[in-house]
């Protein structure tokens, strides 16, 4: 398929010195915005928040866990949109993101799973069950260092991001089980709280609702930032021997 079909916008930003250049100038902005959403998130949610009847303060723990598993499946669509894109068009900044995205969902993943059984300990009695929630985001961890390990098992690093790529497509059949395993299934992990469509019925407390949600939006910018930000380098490194890479070298050095 030709890449005459891409919209100009993302032909201009596919180029690398330009997406190397706008990156550079927007990142700075995605970090300070992160850490005062995050700062004010935590606050709403550590200490404006009231403890929960039943959970007592131990709920609190949400405010890390549901974002960090939100943005696990978040950061795993991403991979894998960007990499149909590399696999379709054959777009170099494509690749770079979609390899790019795999530390990051894993991290957050691991986080998501660390702080579950944080949870679960005081609330279930035990750090670890099989369920159908916990499982199939074990599963997606794995599926992201998968995506990690094959795309470091190539020499040629574009061979190695479209093979990673195909796999990302394919596990993405585990999104949904990740999402809906909860009503699938009987299991121990409670059901959705937050209603995205009408977030006025959603089960929560509003005084518990908007700082889940700001702490949201914060794992949001901080992935923007991130990504932008490894992704300037994996350009940098694929693109090392090019005129404007050494051109930013010669300038970077005045």
């Amino acid at each position: 398929m030709s890449r005459s079909y891409l919209p100009h916008w993302m032909h201009w930003l596919g180029s690398p010195p330009n997406f190397y250049r706008f990156a550079g100038a927007l990142r700075p902005w995605l970090i300070a915005a992160a850490l005062v959403c995050a700062a004010i998130g935590l606050y709403g949610g550590l200490v404006l928040a009231p403890p929960d009847f039943r959970q007592g303060d131990a709920y609190r723990i949400i405010f890390i866990h549901v974002p960090s598993a939100w943005m696990s499946l978040f950061i795993y669509a991403c991979m894998a949109v960007t990499g149909l894109v590399a696999l379709v068009w054959r777009v170099k900044l494509a690749e770079v993101i979609a390899m790019e995205c795999a530390p990051i969902g894993a991290a957050f993943t691991l986080i998501t799973l660390a702080t579950g059984s944080l949870w679960g300990r005081p609330m279930w009695g035990t750090w670890w069950t099989w369920g159908a929630r916990l499982t199939s985001e074990l599963v997606l961890f794995f599926l992201y260092l998968g995506v990690i390990g094959l795309y470091n098992a190539f020499e040629d690093r574009r061979r190695g991001a479209r093979a990673a790529s195909l796999l990302a497509l394919v596990g993405i059949v585990n999104l949904p089980i990740v999402h809906y395993s909860v009503v699938w299934w009987n299991t121990l992990h409670q059901g959705s709280t937050v209603d995205w469509l009408h977030l006025s019925q959603s089960s929560i407390a509003p005084s518990m609702l908007w700082p889940l949600l700001v702490m949201t939006l914060a794992t949001h910018l901080y992935f923007f930032a991130s990504i932008l930000g490894r992704a300037r380098t994996g350009l940098l490194s694929l693109e090392g021997g090019k005129q404007w890479v050494r051109s930013l070298v010669t300038e970077t050095s005045r």
